[in-house]
Formats: structure tokens, C-alpha cells, sequence
């Protein structure tokens, strides 16, 4: 964090007014500062592994989860090089207080009246405080040693765990103190095959291809860089997982349809601006706490107007079980490929189980192009029409865009 960059907090807090309070409050001392309220009961309970490593201070409500502030501030302050914590209680009553400031507060406030000067002096003091503490780590070495992606230090980011290795990236669960918040860091792999420039292209090509789309079921990338002479890509993390998760456990009609929707809302907009996924799976399909979901991993994805450069004609790319007939063939692509995938996915959040099997990829794919189209049963028929419309095997026969199969979902009572 820079010593002269505007400070920031994070509110932690349930009650939207209290949040805009203190977010008026703290603007009264710093015009500049950020401030970022969360809200444990809308959004979840922060990382084990975060550690605000972003923040110049952090305001925690009494009220936060219906009175569990003492319970936050004893795991807060657990946690290595947590920023000062100012602390809003109840009332005045003298143990309360002295217990808050002996288990590491910085300050303790009573919640339903603020005495602004007292909180002007405490989050001053908390931010000389903590740029202070950040400048020693930073001497001490361990800051850069905390930073270290298998072979490679990106500054600014945490280390936490790794999440997946492999293929032409390494995918590590990180910290960012940019953004704030734990983020999914996609570092390239170095190559030795002589391949590196086509797999730079194609890695680059998924951070601006995504970053241009504003879209809440696409997801959020954060930040690129190149470090070590690795490039990498920060994004949103999603700790409730992927679908196939949720397919395991099972899902009712009428969620999968709404989810069908999302998904379909979110393939217009890529559509639009002239991208075809071409690796939809339940696997990049990725789950909010709030139910919402975004599509991930653009790896393959094709921008048509420059795909030429970069793919060369006849490969074949995705997963067998939802490539579409003409994709399992290598032939050419339009957004009907990416909508034959998502009907092999709705069938899935339907039945549980994959329409399409084989004893090797190559025969997956046969099955794909010449196999009867797979039939729903009992109170499921009323959506074989919708279930025809995307995985016919021609795709002439199939839903023309996904505005058109978004218009058959919402007339089915289905929300996007």
C-alpha cells in the first residue's frame, strides 16, 4: 500500500443506515477514503485467510450477525497483521468497554451515538499505525516471501493455497490488496515447447475479452499483469463452489430453469460483443452465496473476428460431453455451438445424469451427432420443447441467439 494513497476501511455491519453512517462519518476526516461495507448476513462470513491485508482500518458494528461483534473481533484480531479495529458497542457500561480494549480494539464507541471526534482521533491514529506496521513488513523480507506463486512473486497479492495445476496455467487462491478481497489468480505456465507466444495470445485474449463485458453472471476480473515473466489474471472468487456440486446434490425444476436463464442472460452479452465461450461445463459454471451464478474460464474462448490468428481451422477444443455435434467434428462455430453446451447442462440440472455417454471421448462425440435426443419423463416433459431447441443436432434447427431462448424461458415462467 502506498504511504500516500487514500486510506480505506472496511465496515463490517448488517444495517445499511448504520453502514452510511459511518461511511459519512469517516468522509468528515477522510475525503478521498474508501470505505467498503460488508454485510455478513447478506454476503457471508470473510475468509479464514483473509487478512484485510488492503485496509487501513476496519469499523465493526456490536449488531453484526445478530450480536456476534465480540465473537468477529476475537477471530479479527487473530489473524496475522489484521489493520486496527474500531469497535461500535452497545452501550457505555464500563466492563464491556474494558473487555473490547483489552482483547486488542483499537477503540470502543457506542453505536447509537457516534461522538465523532473520538472516532476522527482513533481512525487517524489506526491508519499512522498500520502504514507504519505495513513499512516494517515490507523491510523485513516477508512481505515478498508472502507473495511467492510457485516460481513467481506477484507483489500486491497474498499467497493462501493452491488451487489447480496444470496445462498451460497455475491457479492459486490469493489475497489481493488492490481489490480487497480474496481473488482466483490464474498465472501462465513457462512453457518449453517453443508454444509460449500462442498460449501468452490466447491468455490475454481471456482477460480482455471478459473485461470488456459488465455483467452480473460473467465473472469479475480484477486485474493483469506480467511478473517474473509470468502473465496473470486476478478474478472474483466464488467460495460456494461450481454447479457440479449442486447438480450432485440435486435441483429442483424450477431453480435449473431460473439458472438456465442466468446463464443464457449472460451468453447475449458475450454473444453480442462477438465472443463464443466454447467450454461451457457445469465446472465453469460458478455459484453466489445469493444463488446468482457467472460463467468462467474464457481460455477457449473465440472472438470471431480475430480467431483466425489464433486457432487454427479443424481443432477441437472443450469437453467431449458438452461439445455440440459440429464442434466434436472441428467444423465451424456460431452461438448456437454455445447453446447446444448449455442444453446438455440443463438436461443435467434436470436429471442428474449426462445425456450423452461412451467409452471414449471419440464415441461421446459420435453420440452427440447421431444418438435419438434424449426424452424427459413425467412432470420434466414440459420442458422438452425447451430442451429440443438447444440440443438438436443441426443448428439451424436450435434457438437462433440466446435472446431468442431467454424469450422462451421467461414465457415459461422461467427468471433471469
Amino acid at each position: 500500500m502506498n504511504a500516500n494513497a487514500a486510506p480505506r476501511f472496511l465496515i463490517l455491519t448488517d444495517q445499511t443506515d448504520f453502514g452510511r453512517a459511518l461511511e459519512h462519518h469517516v468522509s468528515i476526516v477522510y475525503p478521498d477514503a474508501e470505505c467498503r461495507v460488508h454485510s455478513p448476513l447478506v454476503s457471508g462470513t470473510l475468509h479464514p485467510a483473509f487478512t484485510a491485508i488492503g485496509y487501513d482500518g476496519v469499523l465493526l458494528d456490536h449488531c453484526v450477525q445478530h450480536g456476534l461483534g465480540r465473537k468477529w473481533l476475537e477471530d479479527l484480531l487473530c489473524r496475522p497483521h489484521f489493520p486496527p479495529v474500531v469497535y461500535f458497542g452497545p452501550g457505555h457500561e464500563p466492563g464491556d468497554v474494558t473487555s473490547i480494549l483489552e482483547l486488542g480494539a483499537l477503540e470502543y464507541l457506542v453505536r447509537q451515538r457516534i461522538d465523532h471526534r473520538r472516532l476522527a482521533t482513533a481512525i487517524r491514529e489506526g491508519v499512522r499505525r498500520r502504514r507504519h506496521a505495513l513499512a516494517l513488513l515490507r523491510t523485513s523480507g516477508a512481505f515478498d516471501e508472502a507473495s511467492r506463486f510457485g516460481p513467481v512473486t506477484i507483489l500486491g497479492h497474498r499467497f493462501v493455497r493452491e488451487l489447480a495445476a496444470g496445462g498451460n496455467s497455475m491457479v492459486y487462491l490469493a489475497e489481493s490488496e488492490r481489490a480487497g478481497e480474496m481473488v482466483v489468480l490464474k498465472v501462465l505456465a513457462d512453457d518449453s515447447d517453443g508454444s509460449d507466444e500462442l498460449h501468452f495470445m490466447r491468455f490475454l485474449q481471456e482477460y480482455e475479452l471478459i473485461s470488456k463485458i459488465r455483467h452480473p453472471n460473467v465473472v469479475r476480473i480484477l486485474d493483469l499483469g506480467i511478473a517474473d515473466d509470468h502473465a496473470f489474471i486476478a478474478m472474483e472468487y466464488f467460495p460456494q463452489g461450481d454447479l457440479r456440486a449442486h447438480i450432485a446434490r440435486g435441483i429442483e425444476p424450477a431453480t435449473a430453469l431460473s439458472l438456465l436463464a442466468q446463464m443464457a442472460s449472460a451468453l447475449a452479452v458475450v454473444h453480442e460483443v462477438g465472443v463464443l465461450h466454447r467450454d461451457l461445463k457445469p465446472g465453469n459454471v460458478m455459484m453466489r452465496r445469493d444463488g446468482s451464478l457467472a460463467l468462467i474460464d474464457f481460455g477457449l474462448a473465440k472472438q470471431v473476428a480475430v480467431a483466425p490468428d489464433i486457432t487454427a481451422a479443424g481443432e477441437i477444443f472443450g469437453t467431449p460431453y458438452y461439445m455440440s455435434p459440429e464442434q466434436g467434428h472441428g467444423r465451424e462455430l456460431d452461438e448456437r455451438s454455445d447453446l447446444y453446451s448449455l442444453g446438455v447442462i440443463f438436461y443435467e440440472m434436470l436429471t442428474g445424469k449426462k445425456p450423452f455417454l461412451g467409452s471414449s471421448p471419440m464415441a461421446v462425440i459420435y453420440r452427440h451427432a447421431n444418438a435419438p435426443r434424449p426424452r424427459l419423463e413425467g412432470d420434466l416433459q414440459r420442458y422438452q420443447p425447451l430442451l429440443e431447441g438447444l440440443l438438436a443436432c443441426k443448428p439451424e434447427q436450435r434457438f437462433a441467439s440466446a435472446r431468442e431462448l431467454l424469450s422462451h424461458i421467461e414465457a415459461m415462467g422461467g427468471v433471469a
